[in-house]
């Protein structure tokens, strides 16, 4: 008998438990509300020259390892086209593409207005006949 009223007061602190904290845990946004951080992403698309070398190709890359040094840009990537299956809704006409992120919009235009950044673009800017932006923001 002294065995099942533990057991019955064991059953019963557990489910205590277990309530509360199920209580306590749906509460919490109400004291600590999650705040999703906007985040701001550049992309860029590039359609180099038909008549370049294969070398001047390869010596464009300079153009983002330069922008990878550049202040207010986070986790610059750039590559070429993948070699995916044809679609009508694939475009892999251009050469190279880049992304990057931005922590705000005015860091994004901000990095856009660096002499740096507007030195590498004319520097560059002889390489390629086309160049497309896409800003986004994710929420």
């Amino acid at each position: 008998m002294e065995r099942r009223k533990f057991l019955f007061r064991s059953v019963q602190a557990s489910a205590l438990l277990l309530i509360s904290g199920n209580m306590f845990a749906s509460a919490l946004p109400m004291f600590n509300p999650i705040k999703k951080k906007k985040m701001y992403f550049h992309y860029l698309l590039f359609w180099l020259r038909k008549d370049l070398s294969e070398q001047e190709v390869k010596e464009f890359e300079n153009f983002f390892e330069g922008l990878k040094k550049l202040p207010y840009q986070k986790n610059l990537r750039y590559g070429k086209p993948a070699a995916s299956s044809p679609r009508n809704v694939l475009d892999n006409t251009f050469t190279y593409n880049a992304s990057m992120e931005f922590d705000s919009l005015e860091e994004l235009e901000a990095y856009g207005q660096l002499p740096e950044h507007l030195a590498l673009v004319q520097k560059y800017k002889p390489f390629f006949e086309r160049m497309l932006v896409h800003d986004t923001v994710y929420n």
